[in-house]
């Protein structure tokens, strides 16, 4: 919006011109998310807590967290609001990418509304069934995949890099359209299922957003991505001003979260958020690179699923109780330990991720 106002500018100065930068405008979507997080976050617990809109922990998890039954959620509202915010405010209000990134946050982060809701109402862990949930995001993020390929203006815009080779490029046509739709949800899915601990979920998604804002800013930069032997995809840099605002609101929402956790994001967040990351991979055409960073939420995710199928299929456990992160629990790893190495553990996916870059 700031980016639209100054072109109406009859005169401008350098100063007035300095808000025009993506650079620029990317550093103050970041503090504007963190800022309003950590000024709001107080405010926003207290008024959760008159709303009685608090965790009902149920048996899902290790006897461990009854003690964390009562606490409140929905944290997820604050940082979607304020990511959202940033973006209109620093944002390019005419950049495709930008638009269609915030309506995948909005969308899913009114599905994981419903579902926290739900669950509040019913005071247990079910909220919305599976089927309803999975059918709700399966229609928004046929949306924004049909939206991408639809307004794709050459084939780069909907083809898929494999790593170590420079001149393998897959091209499946309409099939983007489903693959995509399978990556957000799986994604996320996939975060859902990790934010199990406080804040477990939070700083993996900051880490990978970071890494993908940087794809997103070469990716737009013809330069860079001549460097990289990326596609250069026009627009895609304008996504560095929301993944900016992504980060800072998620690590003014980690003051509150960390452990032990004041208020959690609830599925209002984890859901917005995990869609979100995979939308920009996708924008950015490397879903591949993405799923290397985010290995911590598909270990989570193929957890639940090993498990899932072996007590189907075997009548027996993989895990003492999946996600992994439950396993670790029971097999006496206290919670911070769990959550810090898988902090590390993401730390060292990303950098994998962003070394095959180059490695082509």
């Amino acid at each position: 919006m700031i980016d639209i106002l100054i072109n109406f500018l009859p005169e401008k100065s350098n100063f007035i011109n300095l808000f025009s930068y993506l650079t620029t405008r990317t550093i103050l979507a970041t503090l504007t998310g963190l800022m309003m997080v950590l000024f709001l976050g107080e405010t926003f617990i207290k008024r959760i807590r008159l709303l009685q809109f608090q965790q009902s922990i149920g048996d899902r998890g290790p006897d461990s967290h009854k003690i964390k039954d009562g606490t409140p959620t929905m944290g997820g509202l604050l940082i979607i609001g304020s990511v959202i915010l940033s973006g209109f405010l620093w944002g390019d209000l005419t950049n495709k990418y930008l638009l269609i990134s915030i309506f995948c946050l909005l969308t899913f982060a009114l599905i994981g509304f419903v579902d926290d809701y739900n669950k509040i109402k019913q005071k247990n862990q079910e909220g919305m069934s599976g089927i309803s949930k999975i059918f709700w995001q399966f229609i928004c993020a046929c949306i924004i995949s049909v939206v991408l390929y639809a307004t794709a203006e050459n084939k780069s815009e909907i083809s898929y890099i494999v790593p170590f080779f420079k001149e393998v490029v897959l091209d499946f046509g309409v099939w983007f359209i489903f693959i995509s739709i399978f990556i957000i949800i799986g994604s996320s899915n996939a975060v859902n299922l990790t934010d199990g601990l406080d804040g477990l979920a939070i700083l993996p998604v900051i880490i990978i957003t970071a890494a993908l804002g940087v794809i997103a800013w070469a990716s737009g930069n013809i330069i860079a991505a001549d460097y990289l032997y990326i596609p250069h995809i026009v627009g895609t840099g304008e996504l560095l001003v929301l993944c900016g605002a992504m980060i800072g609101a998620g690590i003014g929402f980690l003051w509150f979260n960390t452990y032990p956790a004041q208020i959690f994001m609830g599925d209002v967040g984890s859901l917005s958020m995990g869609a979100f990351i995979a939308l920009v991979a996708i924008i950015v055409r490397h879903e591949i690179v993405f799923a290397v960073m985010a290995m911590v939420f598909v270990m989570e995710a193929m957890s639940v699923i090993l498990q899932v199928t072996s007590f189907k299929l075997r009548k027996k456990r993989i895990f003492r109780m999946a996600p992994i992160h439950h396993h670790f629990e029971l097999m006496g790893w206290k919670e911070p330990k769990i959550i810090v190495r898988f902090w590390i553990l993401t730390f060292i996916f990303v950098l994998i991720g962003l070394s095959l870059l180059k490695i082509r």
